[in-house]
Parts: C-alpha cells; structure tokens; sequence
C-alpha cells in the first residue's frame, strides 16, 4: 500500500530507518563471493591489518543501510527508481556484533521536467554505530507525485 509520495519527501525531513546487528557469518559470506580482500574474509590476515580483525566490506554495510531503506520507506512509497548517486563513504570499519542506525535526510525536491506525474529527491543515507559514522551516501530517489498514484 502506498503511503508515501514526492510530496512527502520535503527538504529537511528526516527518517529513522532502525538498527540492525550486523551477522558475521553474513558478512564473511558477502565477502567471499563480491569483496574477498584478506582483512574481509580471513581471520589472521585481518587481525594484522588495520582493522585488528574481520572487518565488513564497505557493499556489505552499503547493502545493510539498503535494506534498512527499503523495509522503512521504499515498501510504503511510490518510488520509481533511482538514476545513481554522486558519494559513497565508510569512514569508519564496520564489525561482526555491531548495532548499526540507519537514517535518511530529504536534501532537495523537484518534479521532473520532462516526465510529469515524477519527482526526483536528492536523499543523504547516514549509519552509525553510537555516535560514530561507518556510513553515508548521497543519490537520487525517483518518485510518483500524489496525482500520478
């Protein structure tokens, strides 16, 4: 059931998406099929290296903060897509245990020019574990206007 449309994605706005815990055996698995460096997928390497031990890749917690996304707004939503986005950080190592928040700013709003009954929203992704970043993107949402529903 859609509840929300472009016009409920105002500048300023922002959404709780919730936590999540991050699974390791979840998180070695993504590893090993899309992003097997050594300090992802093998204990000794990654407790020599940086991180001191198995840390997530960066498409894992990318794809945790996705879910959140979709579970939170996109399921209730007239999203249409999305053409891309223009930043994707993790400054900050993501673990097996860790209790992650995820949240979303409305950044702008515009209807389309060219395609009427649609709305582009520029959104800023944001996960934390506590106080501290591990997380942020910024993209472009695709949504149906309220008389386009």
């Amino acid at each position: 059931m859609i509840e929300l449309t472009y016009e409920d994605f105002t500048p300023g706005r922002c959404f709780d998406l919730g936590t999540t815990v991050v699974d390791g055996d979840e998180m070695v698995a993504f590893a090993r099929r899309f992003d097997p460096q050594p300090f992802h997928v093998d204990d000794d390497a990654a407790a020599a290296s940086i991180f001191g031990g198995l840390a997530a890749s960066g498409w894992f917690t990318a794809g945790l903060w996705m879910r959140a996304y979709v579970d939170s707004v996109l399921a209730r939503a007239a999203s249409v897509g999305s053409p891309g986005g223009e930043e994707i950080r993790w400054p900050a190592p993501v673990f097996a245990g860790d209790e992650l928040r995820a949240s979303m700013e409305v950044l702008e709003a515009r209807r389309s020019r060219s395609r009427p009954g649609l709305g582009l929203v520029r959104l800023r992704a944001f996960m934390h574990r506590g106080d501290e970043l591990v997380y942020r993107s910024t993209f472009t949402g695709m949504f149906a206007t309220r008389d386009a529903v």
